[in-house]
């Protein structure tokens, strides 16, 4: 793995492409955000913000979603990925939310992940987007340019990928380099065919000089 000084000029790069990057999952308010983050599991924000856009103009709020049978609610977000499970742990979030806490969502991790369908990422973005608490939220894509980078070990858990990820980077940074390792996993470091020839880590990476030899390009 890099170093601590590494990973800072690594992320202090990255900050140079991506100045701006902010969670790009449309929402009013810490609930919209919940579920929006709900929804977004194994699937693309892109999708997840067509969904509701029209989802959130029918549901208000807690009430709404419990209003309806949840046969009816699959089929407001049948286009996303994992559907009924989903619509079922919305309902359930509902409920918990208007009986536990007064309809408002919690701006604490243990009474975030208490809820249906809020695991530790979840919480985590909910915590750092509409609560401003220092939280790095490990997706898809902050976990593969984690371990491409070196900054963590291609074995970690991706717990293990979030703890190195706080340990190296200053918590004062925390949230802002979480959203620009998004943006950086997702519009240029990207799964299948990363932009490897036009990166600027290139010299510290060791992933992306090894596909550059085997295409030739080193």
């Amino acid at each position: 793995m890099i170093s601590r000084k590494k990973t800072i000029e690594m992320i202090d790069k990255i900050d140079a492409m991506f100045p701006d990057a902010e969670c790009e999952l449309i929402h009013e308010n810490p609930f919209e955000l919940t579920i929006a983050v709900l929804l977004s599991a194994q699937c693309t924000d892109n999708l997840v913000n067509k969904v509701t856009r029209e989802l959130f103009k029918k549901y208000k709020g807690p009430e709404d979603f419990i209003a309806v049978e949840q046969a009816e609610l699959e089929q407001d977000i049948r286009s996303i990925g994992l559907f009924r499970n989903k619509a079922k742990n919305i309902q359930k979030l509902s409920k918990d939310v208007i009986e536990r806490f007064d309809g408002i969502i919690p701006d604490n991790y243990d009474d975030l992940v208490s809820l249906a369908g809020v695991g530790r990422k979840t919480a985590n973005v909910v915590l750092s987007v509409a609560f401003g608490v220092p939280r790095i939220a490990v997706d898809t894509h902050v976990e593969r340019v984690s371990k491409r980078l070196g900054i963590a070990r291609y074995k970690d858990s991706v717990l293990e990928v979030e703890q190195t990820l706080m340990k190296k980077v200053p918590e004062d940074r925390w949230s802002k380099t979480h959203h620009q390792m998004i943006f950086f996993g997702r519009y240029h470091c990207t799964a299948r065919n990363p932009k490897c020839e036009a990166c600027p880590l290139l010299d510290d990476c060791r992933e992306g000089q090894k596909r550059m030899k085997k295409a030739g390009l080193l």
